[in-house]
C-alpha cells in the first residue's frame, strides 16, 4: 500500500484547503462491513493533480462537482484528482468498507459474556481511511459534521455532543478545526456515567458487561478526571476548547489511550475486574492526566507533519506526571516514572533504531509510525523535565501559553515551539533544543571521588561525562545514619548540591559521605555511575536511602549495569532480595520484581542457573508476603502473589491455591489470579485442556478468552505447540486471531522451561513473521515482533537466522524495527551472561 510522504504532503497543502467534511455512517449493513458516505468541500490554490485517500471493500460512486468519476480509478488505497481546477470544489465518495478485528479503523468486538456488539474507531496514524475517505494528513485541518445511523438500543458517541434523531440515526455537533486522525466514534449499547463540571459535560463508558466494575471505581476517575482539568485550567490561558469529555474504555485496543477531542478512548484493562495495586490505579490516573493534556498539545495545536510527534507526546507524559503530582493524592508519581516509564527510554535509546526526540528526517507515515516509542514519550519527557529544571517552570509555563496563543486550532513545528519558549527567558532555549532534541543516544554520568592525601577532612567530586548534552542535576551527599536515630535507614541527606556538567570539578571539606549519588532527584535523562565506595555503600544498603525518587536512580543505575555487562546478574538478583524486603514504595518493588523475574532469571541468566535465580525470587517473595500477613500493605502482598506464581518451579503449592480458591491468609483469587495460575501450572504441564475449558466456562468473558488461548498455547506438548502455531500463523484470513487473542497465544507459545520442545519453531518464526506481518499489516506487525519473538532462545544461531532475516527476507517496516531491537537486545543479554560466566 502507498504510504504518504513528506514531500506529497507539502504538495498536496499547497494545493488545496480544506473546510468540511459531512460524513455519514451506517452501521446496519451486517457484522462485515458498513457504508460510509463522505462529502468533502475544500479549495483549490491553483490548478494542478493531487488524490484523496480511501481504503473501501468497494468504492460504489464518486463525483466531483456533481460530476461522476470513474471509481476505477482507485489505485490501491489512493483516488487521482487530475487536473483539478482553481477555486470551490465538493468530492462526494460512497463506499462500503470493512470493520476491523487488529485495532485499526473500525474496530468491531463482540463480548462473549453477552454477545453484545460495539464499535470505535482508531484513525491514528492514517487509519481513516478505513472509515472514510479523507485528505489524510495532519495540518489540513477542517470542520467535520457526522451522522451514525445505528441498531435500535445503541448510543453513538464522537468528538462533541450527540443528539438521537430516531430510528437509531445520531448526529453530532460540528466540531472545531480537527486534523483527520482526531476524528472519532464509539458505538454499541454502552454503559454510562454522566455528570458536568463547571458546566462540561462529563462522561465515562464501557461494555454492559464491565458496568460493575466501573461503577465502582467512577468516583476515582470523575476525581482524578476533575482534578486535572481544574489544574490545567490553573496552568494554560486557553480554556478547554471542545463541548464536552468523554472518557470511553474499549475492548481489544493497542494503545493505553487515544486523545481524540472530546472522546478519549482507553483500553478497557483500565476497568478492572480484579484487584490492583495502588500504583496501578496511580497508572491509570496518569493516562487520565496525559490523555487530556493533549486536548491542548496535540489537538488544540496540532503537529505540521509526523516528524514532531514528540511535541504531542513528549509534553502530555511530563505534563501528566506532573499534573498528577500536583492535583491529585498520588504524590510519588515521578518514582514510578523513573523506575517503570524512563527505562523504555534509556533501552529505545541504545538500539539501533534510535533516533532523535525530534528527529529531522521523517520522509513517510511508515517511518513516522516506528517512532511512537519509549523516546518520543520517555526520553521526551525526560528533556522537558530537564528543560524545566534549566528554564524555571514560570518561564516554560510561560512559553507554552504563548505557543496556544499563536496557534491554537492551527498546526505547529518544532521551530515555533522554540520561538514561543525563547520570547519569554534569556536562554538560549534554540541550543538547548539542538544538543537535547537532535541528537541520539544516552550520556553517562560517572562520579569521581579524590581524597586528598594529606588533608582526610578534604575531597573533590568530579563528574566524567560520555556524551555531549548538558545538564543541570542535584547531587546528594549522603551519610551513614546514626544507630540510635536510622528508624531502618541506612543513610541521611548531609546536603544536595546544584551541578552545572560540564563542569569544573568541586573540591569540599569535611569528611567524604558515605554515598554521593548523581542525578539525585531524577532530573535529567542519563544513565548513572557510582563511584567505587558509593556503589559498594548501596549494594549494602539501598533500600535505607531515605528519598524513593533517589532509590529509584540507584535501581536503574543497577539495572543499567546488568544490561551493560558491568555486574552480574546474580549480584541484582541478591540485591533485590536483600532490599525489597525494607522498600516502602511500591513501584520500586513492582518495577524491581519485573526486571528481576522476565530479565534477570528469565534471560540474562544462563539456563543451568535459571532454577536457582527462581528460587531466590521465591525466598524473597515469600518474605515479602510473610511481612504482609496483617493485611497492612495489601498492593505489596498483592504483587508479591503474582511474582510467587510466576516464579513457581514446582506445581503442588499453587495447585492447592487454586483448588481452594485463595491464598493463605488472603487474598481470594480473582479472575486475573485465577488465570495467572493456570497460566503457570500450563507451563509446568500441571493442567490439561480440560481444566482450562473448565476455567473458560466459569469466565467466559474476554480476559477469560485470552487466558485461555494463553494457556492452551502454554502447555509442553507438541499438539499444543503445533495447533498455537497454526492459530497465529494461519494464512485463512477467515481464521486470523483478533489483536488481543493473538498477543495472548504469542505470551503463552514460548517458555524457558521447554527449550527442546520449542527448538523447531525458532527458524520458522522468522519466515512465517515476514509473511504474516505483510498480510495482516502494522498492528500485527508489531505484535508478531514484540509478543511472538522467541525471546528465550539466548544463542548465537538465533540471532544468526535474525540477521539473516533482515538482510534477505525484506520484512515490512513495523516488523524490520521490532526485530532489530530484539536482536539487538539479545546481543545485550548474551554480553550479560558472559559477565557472568567470566
Amino acid at each position: 500500500m502507498p504510504v504518504l510522504t513528506r514531500d506529497e504532503a507539502q504538495t498536496r497543502a499547497q494545493l488545496i484547503e480544506v473546510h468540511h467534511y459531512t460524513v455519514d455512517l451506517d452501521l446496519n449493513r451486517g457484522p462485515d462491513t458498513f457504508d460510509s458516505r463522505t462529502a468533502i468541500r475544500f479549495t483549490a490554490h491553483t490548478s494542478g493533480d493531487t488524490f484523496v485517500e480511501v481504503k473501501p471493500a468497494e468504492l460504489r460512486t464518486v463525483t466531483l462537482d456533481g460530476q461522476p468519476l470513474d471509481p476505477a480509478a482507485l489505485d490501491d488505497n489512493r483516488l487521482p484528482l487530475p487536473g483539478l481546477a482553481e477555486g470551490e470544489h465538493e468530492l462526494v465518495l460512497d463506499a462500503v468498507m470493512r470493520y476491523s478485528h487488529t485495532g485499526e479503523g473500525m474496530h468491531r468486538f463482540t463480548d462473549p459474556t453477552d454477545g453484545e456488539t460495539y464499535l470505535y474507531t482508531q484513525l491514528f496514524l492514517d487509519d481513516i481511511q478505513r472509515v472514510f475517505a479523507a485528505f489524510d494528513q495532519p495540518d489540513l485541518k477542517a470542520v467535520f459534521d457526522l451522522t451514525v445511523t445505528a441498531p435500535e438500543g445503541w448510543t453513538v458517541l464522537a468528538n462533541g455532543v450527540t443528539e438521537h434523531l430516531g430510528d437509531g440515526k445520531w448526529r453530532a455537533t460540528t466540531t472545531p478545526l480537527l486534523s483527520t486522525y482526531l476524528v472519532a466514534v464509539a458505538a454499541g449499547p454502552w454503559h454510562s456515567i454522566r455528570t458536568e463540571h463547571r458546566g462540561l459535560p462529563f462522561g465515562l463508558h464501557c461494555r454492559r458487561s464491565l458496568a460493575p466494575h466501573l461503577d465502582a471505581d467512577a468516583d476515582e476517575i470523575l476525581d482524578a478526571t476533575r482534578a486535572c482539568y481544574d489544574r490545567y485550567h490553573e496552568k494554560f490561558d486557553e480554556p478547554y476548547p471542545f463541548d464536552s469529555y468523554d472518557q470511553a474504555f474499549v475492548p481489544e485496543f493497542n494503545a493505553g489511550a487515544m486523545e481524540n477531542p472530546g472522546l478519549v478512548t482507553f483500553r478497557d484493562e483500565f476497568v478492572y475486574r480484579s484487584a490492583v495495586t495502588d500504583t496501578e490505579r496511580q497508572t491509570r490516573a496518569m493516562v487520565i492526566a496525559h490523555e487530556m493534556a493533549h486536548m491542548w498539545f496535540g489537538d488544540l495545536v496540532t503537529l505540521k507533519w509526523w516528524d514532531d510527534i514528540w511535541l504531542n507526546e513528549s509534553f502530555a507524559e511530563y505534563m501528566g506526571y506532573q499534573t498528577l503530582t500536583e492535583a491529585t493524592r498520588f504524590k510519588d508519581t515521578w518514582v514510578d516514572f523513573g523506575i517503570a516509564r524512563k527505562a523504555w527510554g534509556y533501552d529505545a535509546d541504545q538500539r539501533p533504531s534510535t533516533h532523535p526526540v525530534a528527529p529531522e528526517d521523517v520522509p513517510d507515515t511508515a517511518s513516522a509510525l516506528l517512532n511512537f516509542d519509549g523516546i518520543s514519550y520517555a526520553k521526551g519527557a525526560s528533556a522537558l523535565r530537564q528543560l524545566v529544571a534549566w528554564l524555571g517552570e514560570k518561564d516554560f509555563l510561560a512559553g507554552i501559553n504563548t505557543h496556544f496563543a499563536r496557534h491554537k486550532f492551527g498546526n505547529a513545528t518544532l521551530a515555533d515551539f522554540i520561538e514561543s519558549l525563547a520570547s519569554g527567558t534569556d536562554r538560549d532555549v534554540h541550543a538547548w533544543a539542538d544538543t537535547w532534541l537532535r541528537t541520539t543516544g544516552v550520556d553517562t554520568l560517572t562520579a569521581q571521588v579524590t581524597e586528598a592525601p594529606t588533608d582526610p577532612e578534604s575531597w573533590t567530586l568530579t563528574l566524567d561525562q560520555q556524551g555531549g548534552r548538558p545538564h543541570r542535576i542535584a547531587v546528594g551527599l549522603y551519610d551513614h545514619a546514626p544507630a540510635d536515630t536510622s528508624a531502618g535507614r541506612a543513610f541521611v541527606l548531609r546536603d544536595r548540591i546544584d551541578v552545572d556538567v560540564p563542569g569544573e570539578p568541586r573540591t569540599f571539606h569535611g569528611a567524604r559521605p558515605a554515598l554521593i549519588v548523581p542525578n539525585d532527584q531524577d532530573l535529567t535523562y542519563a544513565k548513572v555511575r557510582l563511584d567505587p565506595a558509593s556503589e559498594e555503600a548501596a549494594l549494602r544498603g539501598l533500600s535505607g536511602i531515605p528519598d524513593p525518587l533517589t532509590r529509584a536512580v540507584v535501581w536503574n543505575t543497577l539495572r543499567d549495569m546488568v544490561r551493560d555487562g558491568q555486574l552480574e546478574p546474580a549480584a541484582y538478583l541478591e540485591t533485590a532480595a536483600a532490599h525489597l524486603p525494607g522498600e516502602t514504595d511500591l513501584a520500586i518493588v513492582q518495577g524491581v520484581l519485573a526486571f528481576a523475574h522476565t530479565q534477570v532469571a528469565d534471560r540474562c541468566t544462563a539456563p543451568a542457573d535459571r532454577p536457582a535465580a527462581l528460587t531466590l525470587l521465591t525466598t524473597l517473595c515469600e518474605d515479602l508476603v510473610r511481612r504482609t500477613e496483617d493485611g497492612s500493605h495489601p498492593g505489596l502482598r498483592l504483587t508479591a502473589v503474582r511474582h510467587l506464581i510466576d516464579a513457581a518451579q514446582y506445581a503442588d503449592v499453587i495447585r492447592d491455591w487454586y483448588d481452594s480458591g485463595a491464598v493463605p491468609g488472603g487474598p481470594e483469587l480473582d479472575p486475573e489470579l485465577r488465570w495467572r495460575i493456570l497460566g503457570r501450572l500450563s507451563v509446568l504441564g500441571a493442567v490439561d485442556d480440560a481444566v482450562i475449558e473448565a476455567e473458560l466456562a466459569h469466565d467466559p468473558s474476554a480476559v477469560g478468552q485470552e487466558g485461555a488461548a494463553r494457556c492452551h498455547a502454554a502447555l509442553p506438548d507438541p499438539q499444543a505447540k503445533a495447533a498455537a502455531w497454526d492459530a497465529l500463523f494461519t494464512t485463512d484470513p477467515e481464521r486470523d486471531l483478533s489483536n488481543y487473542l493473538f498477543t495472548a497465544t504469542a505470551q503463552g507459545f514460548w517458555q524457558p522451561e521447554q527449550a527442546d520442545l520449542l527448538r523447531s519453531y525458532i527458524p520458522r518464526y522468522f519466515t512465517d513473521a515476514t509473511a504474516l506481518a505483510e498480510r495482516r499489516g502494522p498492528a500485527i506487525a508489531a505484535a508478531v515482533g514484540r509478543y511472538a519473538f522467541p525471546e528465550h532462545a539466548i544463542d548465537t544461531d538465533t540471532l544468526r537466522l535474525g540477521e539473516q532475516c533482515l538482510a534477505n527476507d525484506n520484512p515490512s517496516p513495523s516488523l524490520r524495527r521490532r526485530l532489530a531491537d530484539q536482536l539487538d537486545d539479545l546481543a545485550r543479554v548474551l554480553k550479560a551472561r558472559e559477565t557472568q560466566e567470566s
